[in-house]
């Protein structure tokens, strides 16, 4: 449960800012950090446990169909992570809390921020892959609302949709490499899937797959192609770009491929794509990071850069290659994140980040002077710091482990160059911003921050130190359980400052040296691209985004031109297609089952229904004739069920069409009652072409199944209905147990759509037709003395056929929906007959409770089998017997059919009551003494 609480807790931290935003920020922050901090002591409490070997799990079933689980590990790679994801993210908002306005809305950006850090903790602790993508696009989501906290910005806005769109295209691609992935395994459980790198080296779609994860991998990493995204998310508050760029974000690439490295490494195509990638992003990132002139642009493209070095690590692949790329994972979240602090603070504190408006900070801002070097010192690689023990790695792999064959020579004098313009960018860094005079004055004049705001970054500038002396001491541990966990076999390896004098060395000289020969050199090398015209990837971005929503909107112009005719007609002809292709590739039509008899009856019902089909086509401009056509397709369909042993769906169907009927009647008073000719001669006899033959080919498909022995899951209903279900109708047994999650959520369904055309309706004032089509008036008599008259005495008998029809409901035809709409109709007729004001004068209750206790005594019931263990809709019944009554069958069931009964009774009323008042609104009341108190009461 550790595991879990591990994961929870930031997660449930996403609620305490949230609550506590009225808080004063000191109490807010100190709320914020304290379940992320108590989960980071969680992680140091497993730690003597890594150390024996272990790793541990926790997994429960979640959604077992999909293979998804709630599973999550803690082994050397997670517990680097999270050591960083918790440890820099509790600095990170020690420094927020001092760098953020007063006028910030503090909570929302702790809430954003602890979001963000839930669901990093997430992706490194996954134990199934499908999980880890859950949470892998959860942080696209929470980065998204990071980076665009400055909403009122241009910049930040559309830097917040760049990374959104990369990122998330990026996650559907691993969604894609994931499933393929589970599908070689048979599993998504990693321990599973970390074990298998044979089988999915040697499938036939391991480049897709390849292809596809490292597109995620590279997408959120932001490598070569999809560099561009990462410089301007620095649009977000400094600290977000602080947290992003050192422990998280743009470090979940690189953990996957680092996780994923036993299943998916090996290859020459592994060691071939990645290494040259991320050689490029090395490069490219380095070269723009030497020409920016903006303190967090700098850094961003250092990130670039060094992301990519950490790529070229993990595509080299050899032991010592990994080794080397978790250590820089580790140096690169320290120096960085003191450096993006220090520009922080440095633009806190002048109220700028241009090169051109800082300079000679040094004698003003010592503290953050000396932290701000140390660090970029570490960044460049200079001896007895961090980040030299890492790049010294970098070139000794490049030197022993053969890339490019003919070429390997190639990898290790790019690993120098990218050297070399790391130390010029880190001299550049600090050199222009505290020791070479400024050009113009800044806004503010400067001064170091409050010291509190200063202790994170002094904090990780001394890990640089301290790192960078004691290595093996300070990092050995941590790492060898790291290596240990990606390569699966233990490591044997020492840190050391110190290994001779060897050819790594000398790179590290070459690149100190000629990188501040570079710097030296850097005004010239920015005359010289002043020749080319500058390249904003943000307007890029934005302009291919317009001109693919200008296509777009073409294409949808084409497709959508607002008619309905048209839509139904491509339908139909998909739909044609496909059955045709479907019915031409059948040896015979027929099949090998014995038909029907056909008899005088049926050929007169066939008869009947066509007919009755026809003229509602025929009469369509007629809306009242063609409805009175449509009932009569109704009740054939109903006597068809009859006909054919479904007595269930018969008395189902005829209360549909009743209630049905009504609710077109009520509707259809308000349109036209003869609507205009729109179709010409031509385009009539085409859609009847069309219909004509959907007809027949959709008869043709029916008659090929029905003469066929299909095999069906009815047989399962028909053996089971009495013994598990305790009814002998199966159609009921079906709908209130085997199947009562999807009655459950028809209801569900069925009561919302009640209460929506409840509020649509609500207060509606309709234009009130007075005549019909020919211009006769309405009959004066609203109310007729025969409806009246006859619905007195028809609701009480309604009423009990109703009761019949709902107890016999589990052993005859009969049910909770039937017994629901002949009361509905039984109640809908009293209001046509006596008027809606009459009838609530003395039906005193609402309708919109009705529905919904239906639906909570339906979900009620079935919570209640978890009152004994069983799952959720479990049915129980059993036999009694009492004196005088004698024995009788009782069944749980009953009381989700009770719920059915309600849900429907409010559900139809909310709707047909309703439409009804709509229909005598602003209407004279005559000669009704009854309906004139009502309305007299009803205006009072």
């Amino acid at each position: 449960m550790t595991l879990l609480w591990i994961a929870l807790l930031p997660l449930l931290g996403v609620l305490v800012p949230a609550l506590g935003a009225s808080l004063r920020r000191r109490e807010c922050s100190l709320a914020t950090a304290a379940l992320p901090a108590l989960a980071l002591l969680l992680t140091l409490a497993e730690v003597p446990a890594l150390l024996d070997g272990e790793t541990l799990r926790f997994a429960v079933d979640w959604i077992p169909a999909l293979g998804l689980e709630l599973a999550f590990r803690l082994d050397g790679l997670t517990l680097l992570f999270n050591l960083l994801i918790l440890g820099i993210g509790l600095l990170i908002l020690l420094y927020a809390h001092y760098y953020l306005a007063p006028e910030e809305p503090y909570g929302r950006f702790y809430a954003y921020l602890i979001l963000f850090m839930a669901s990093m903790v997430g992706i490194v602790m996954a134990d199934n892959l499908l999980l880890l993508w859950l949470f892998w696009e959860l942080t696209s989501l929470s980065s998204f609302l990071l980076i665009g906290f400055w909403s009122h910005r241009s910049d930040a806005r559309k830097g917040a949709r760049m990374a959104l769109a990369v990122t998330g295209a990026g996650g559907l691609a691993l969604l894609a490499g994931f499933l393929l992935i589970g599908d070689v395994v048979g599993s998504y459980n990693l321990d599973r899937v970390l074990t298998s790198g044979d089988a999915i080296l040697a499938d036939p779609r391991y480049p897709l797959i390849l292809a596809l994860v490292l597109l995620g991998a590279f997408a959120k990493s932001a490598q070569f192609p999809f560099q561009f995204w990462l410089p301007h998310a620095m649009a977000a508050p400094t600290p977000v770009s602080a947290y992003l760029h050192s422990a998280t974000m743009v470090k979940a690439g690189i953990f996957l491929m680092a996780r994923l490295h036993p299943a998916l490494a090996g290859s020459e195509l592994w060691t071939l794509v990645v290494s040259l990638v991320g050689m490029t992003t090395l490069l490219y990132g380095a070269w723009f990071a030497l020409m920016k002139t903006d303190l967090k642009g700098i850094l961003a493209f250092s990130t670039v850069s060094h992301l990519g070095l950490i790529t070229v690590l993990l595509g080299i692949g050899s032991p010592m290659a990994v080794l080397a790329a978790l250590f820089h994972i580790l140096n690169h979240a320290t120096f960085k994140a003191a450096l993006f602090m220090g520009s922080g603070i440095i633009d806190h504190e002048t109220g700028t980040r241009e090169l051109a408006r800082l300079g000679g900070l040094a004698r003003v801002m010592p503290l953050t002077a000396v932290l701000t070097a140390i660090a970029g010192a570490a960044m460049a690689g200079v001896p007895l710091l961090n980040g030299f023990l890492s790049k010294e790695m970098l070139f000794t792999e490049t030197l022993e482990t053969p890339v490019l064959g003919g070429l390997s020579w190639l990898m290790p004098a790019l690993a120098t160059a990218g050297g070399v313009l790391s130390v010029a960018y880190s001299l550049r860094l600090v050199h222009a911003v505290f020791f070479k005079a400024p050009r113009q004055a800044p806004p503010k004049a400067p001064h170091d921050p409050p010291r509190m705001m200063s202790a994170p970054m002094a904090l990780l500038t001394a890990l640089c130190v301290l790192v960078g002396l004691f290595p093996s001491a300070l990092a050995g541990g941590l790492l060898d359980l790291a290596t240990r966990a990606v390569l699966l076999v233990p490591l044997e390896f020492h840190l050391a400052i110190w290994h001779g004098f060897n050819l790594p060395l000398a790179m590290s000289a070459v690149a100190l040296v000629a990188g501040v020969g570079l710097y030296l050199l850097h005004a010239h090398l920015r005359r010289f691209l002043r020749g080319f015209r500058p390249v904003d990837a943000r307007l890029v971005f934005e302009a291919a985004m317009q001109r693919s929503a200008r296509h777009a909107e073409r294409l949808l112009g084409h497709l959508d031109n607002a008619s309905l005719q048209r839509y139904m007609g491509l339908l139909l002809l998909a739909a044609l297609g496909l059955v045709a292709l479907g019915l031409g590739q059948m040896p015979s039509l027929a099949g090998d089952q014995p038909q029907q008899p056909v008899d005088g009856v049926l050929l007169t019902g066939a008869a009947l229904l066509i007919f009755s089909g026809l003229a509602t086509a025929i009469t369509h401009r007629h809306r009242l004739i063609s409805l009175l056509m449509l009932s009569m397709v109704g009740l054939l369909v109903s006597l068809t069920f009859a006909r054919f042993s479904a007595p269930d769906l018969a008395l189902t169907q005829l209360s549909v069409e009743v209630v049905t009927i009504i609710l077109l009647m009520l509707a259809l008073f308000f349109l036209p009652q003869k609507t205009p000719r729109e179709s010409s001669l031509p385009r009539s006899l085409r859609d009847a072409a069309l219909a004509s033959a959907l007809g027949m080919t959709i008869a043709s498909l029916n008659y090929a199944v029905l003469t066929r022995d299909i095999s069906s899951i009815s047989g399962f209903f028909l053996d089971n209905s009495v013994t598990g279900g305790g009814g002998h109708n199966v159609v009921n047994v079906i709908l209130v147990d085997f199947r009562g999650f999807d009655t459950l959520g028809e209801i569900t369904v069925l009561a919302i759509a009640g209460l929506a055309i409840f509020k649509l309706l609500n207060r509606l004032r309709l234009f009130m037709p007075h005549s019909d089509a020919e211009g006769r008036l309405w009959c004066p008599d609203r109310y007729p003395m025969i409806l009246t008259t006859i619905s007195q005495a028809l609701l009480p008998l309604a009423l009990l056929v109703s009761a019949f029809i709902f107890l016999r409901g589990h052993n005859l035809p009969g049910g909770g929906f039937i017994a629901g709409l002949i009361t509905a109709v039984a109640l809908i007729l009293l209001l046509m007959a006596r008027g809606v004001e009459w009838a609530q004068s003395r039906l005193d209750f609402q309708y919109q409770p009705v529905a919904i206790a239906g639906v909570g005594l339906a979900a009620l019931t079935g919570l209640g089998s978890w009152l004994f263990g069983h799952p959720f809709l479990t049915s129980a019944f059993g036999h009694f017997h009492l004196p005088l009554v004698g024995d009788f069958e009782l069944a749980t069931a009953l009381l989700f059919d009770l719920g059915v009964y309600l849900a429907v009774v409010g559900a139809t009323l909310m709707i047909l009551a309703n439409l009804g008042k709509v229909t005598t609104a602003h209407r004279p009341v005559k000669d009704d003494h009854s309906a004139d108190t009502a309305t007299g009461k009803e205006k009072r």
